[in-house]
């Protein structure tokens, strides 16, 4: 039997809430697409609500409780890793990545490390830094900015939105065709096209949007009218003794002084910016369809954390709320194309649980200590998770259909929602006498999962 091609798309900041699948005023045609033909997994969360983190999770398989990257630390992953990338090419795949990794910090000029990229088990690399970094780091990407006459402008540009409003929403002076999330699609698309070598591909698409600042160019940037999007969840500003945890911390030094206007447009503008990464998709989608390969294609999307966009009065990620703890994640397979049945599965999963899943697309198992799962045995709606766990600075988060929990640094238990009677998150029963047990529960489990996911000997990172 024929090796599959994989196809393993990633965004960098998006929200579950944010693909048309999942909300009918976003505008994401191509990712319904995969989920119509697939699986999509509605409740996803993020193993750690942070990039660095994330990232390292889902390349390896293991918590930041296992490998003590918490949170957005000067962090090179080892070459001796353990990773799914290296699996899949062991697995006899020739090997592929465009966009952002963030598996080594950003700095200085990142084509001057791809040996770092070979080693973790990727053979073709075009590598960039995310929306901020591109502003400090080189790339190849850069370089061709630099070339154009367009560098200067985009750092200036950048330093007047963080000296000024953060949180501003304006088109790029980036002219469309030179737009990271543009660049990244359009190299993979080309490489796709030109593809001639006798092993099956594996390609990471890893987008470095919708990742703040928010800067979707034209026409994106106008595309939708942000008085006409959902309003952003407020706050639980109940006064009331109960445990805090960093969600208090941030908010205290976080919540955002919005002008009028200026959620609609910062959520436009998002939206905008997904809109156009979902262009670049089907564009790539094209390219394997005109190549005949779409029915030996495995395909899977997800994203490294969510972004808050107002909700609470916060923006960013950094915490255990749903705008910055729950992804996407679709599945796509020619079987379950061929079926045409479009299959929503609502147990927990976690975005890091792609790994597993990939290499068992690829005919094989990992075998090395790690706790990510994969989702193949839930292709056709079977549970995959009770539950799900993410950890942030120290803090541990339990999720399952009914409850989410988060703890602090001392185990005590700082956040409690009820997702059936309040799933936009908007009273926090924490603390509250009337659930101590669900609190108690819902902290043994946190317990359980952790004793359940300690490693017998030091992990290679």
């Amino acid at each position: 039997m024929t090796q599959p091609n994989l196809l393993f798309i990633m965004t960098d900041q998006q929200r579950w809430d944010a693909l048309g699948a999942v909300s009918d005023w976003m505008q994401t045609p191509n990712l319904d697409r995969l989920a119509s033909e697939g699986v999509l997994f509605s409740q996803c969360i993020t193993t750690t609500p942070i990039c660095i983190p994330a990232r390292v999770t889902m390349a390896t398989g293991l918590y930041p409780h296992n490998n003590s990257v918490w949170n957005n630390i000067e962090y090179t992953l080892p070459t001796a890793a353990d990773t799914w990338m290296r699996t899949v090419r062991d697995l006899g795949y020739r090997t592929s990545m465009f966009g952002k990794t963030h598996l080594h910090p950003h700095r200085g000029d990142l084509r001057d490390r791809e040996h770092l990229l070979h080693a973790y088990g990727l053979d073709d690399v075009d590598e960039i830094g995310g929306p901020r970094a591109s502003a400090v780091v080189m790339s190849h990407m850069t370089a061709m900015w630099q070339d154009r006459g367009l560098l200067q402008a985009y750092r200036d540009d950048f330093a007047n939105r963080f000296a000024t409003k953060p949180h501003v929403a304006r088109p790029s002076v980036l002219p469309l065709e030179c737009y990271a999330d543009v660049y990244v699609g359009q190299r993979a698309r080309a490489y796709l096209e030109t593809y001639d070598d006798a092993l099956p591909w594996c390609c990471w698409v890893s987008f470095g949007g919708p990742h703040e600042p928010w800067d979707a160019p034209e026409p994106y940037a106008s595309m939708y009218d942000g008085h006409r999007l959902p309003k952003p969840v407020p706050a639980d500003n109940a006064d009331r003794p109960r445990p805090k945890g960093w969600l208090d911390f941030y908010r205290s030094r976080a919540t955002v002084e919005f002008e009028p206007g200026d959620v609609e447009a910062m959520r436009a503008n998002y939206a905008g910016n997904v809109t156009l990464i979902d262009e670049q998709i089907g564009e790539i989608l094209n390219v394997i369809d005109a190549r005949g390969e779409m029915d030996n294609t495995m395909i899977v999307f997800t994203s490294d954390h969510g972004e808050m966009n107002g909700d609470w009065g916060l923006t960013h990620k950094m915490n255990f709320l749903d705008g910055a703890l729950r992804v996407p994640l679709i599945v796509r397979t020619p079987e379950t194309a061929r079926a045409g049945v479009r299959t929503v599965n609502e147990s927990l999963a976690e975005n890091a649980d792609i790994g597993p899943t990939l290499v068992e697309l690829a005919g094989g198992k990992i075998g090395y200590p790690q706790f990510s799962r994969s989702l193949v045995n839930a292709l056709d709606g079977a549970e995959h998770r009770e539950d799900a766990l993410s950890e942030f600075r120290g803090e541990f988060m339990l999720m399952n259909r009914d409850w989410k929990l988060a703890v602090n640094r001392d185990g005590e238990a700082y956040l409690l929602f009820d997702r059936q009677a309040d799933p936009t998150e908007t009273r926090n029963l924490a603390g509250l006498a009337d659930y101590y047990e669900i609190e108690r529960d819902l902290r043994l489990r946190i317990l359980e999962r952790v004793s359940q996911s300690q490693l017998k000997s030091p992990p290679r990172i």
